[in-house]
C-alpha cells in the first residue's frame, strides 16, 4: 500500500481539478522540493497534460515547481522506461540481488541527462516511483551495455 503525505495529497486534489484526469500516486522530489511527478493510466496522460502541455504548465505555475506525468504500467521493464521518460531507455534487466530487487538500465550517453534530470530529481522520483509500483528497490544506469549490466548484476 502507498502512504502520502498530506502534501502529495492535497497536490493529487489539485492535479485532479486542473487536469480531469485521476492520479494513482504524486512523488515530490526529497532533495530539491522542485519538481513534483503523477502517476496516471497511460489512456489519461493525453487528458492530463493538455494541448501543448497546457494543463500541466498551468498546474507547474501553480505549485511553483515542475511538474512531470508518468504512464502506469503493471509491466516492471514499461514502468521502469515511463518513469525515466523522456530519456530514450534502450535496453531494462531485472535482477535479484541479495534479495533485492534491481533495474539495470542501459541509455547512451546522450540520454543520460535526461534520465538523471536537473540536480538528479527524475532519477530519485523515478525510484521511488518503481519502489512504490513495482517493488524494485533501485535504478542503476549505464551506459556500456553488457559491461553495466554484467557489473550491477555482481554488485
Amino acid at each position: 500500500m502507498i502512504k502520502l503525505t498530506s502534501e502529495e495529497l492535497k497536490y493529487m486534489g489539485l492535479f485532479e481539478r486542473i487536469t480531469g484526469a485521476a492520479a494513482k500516486d504524486c512523488v515530490i522530489d526529497d532533495v530539491s522540493q522542485s519538481l513534483v511527478t503523477f502517476v496516471v493510466d497511460r489512456d489519461k496522460i493525453s487528458e492530463a497534460i493538455g494541448k501543448r502541455g497546457s494543463k500541466i504548465k498551468l498546474l507547474g505555475k501553480m505549485l511553483g515547481k515542475d511538474v512531470e506525468v508518468v504512464a502506469f504500467s503493471e509491466d516492471q521493464v514499461e514502468m521502469v522506461k515511463n518513469a525515466l521518460a523522456p530519456a530514450k531507455v534502450q535496453e531494462v534487466q531485472i535482477v535479484e540481488k541479495n534479495g533485492k530487487t534491481i533495474a539495470i538500465v542501459y541509455i547512451d550517453l546522450e540520454n543520460r541527462n535526461k534520465a538523471v534530470g536537473k540536480g538528479g530529481r527524475r532519477i530519485r522520483n523515478a525510484k521511488k516511483i518503481v519502489r512504490r509500483h513495482c517493488g524494485i528497490e533501485d535504478i542503476v544506469i549505464s551506459h556500456e551495455k553488457l559491461q553495466g549490466l554484467e557489473e550491477a548484476a555482481t554488485r
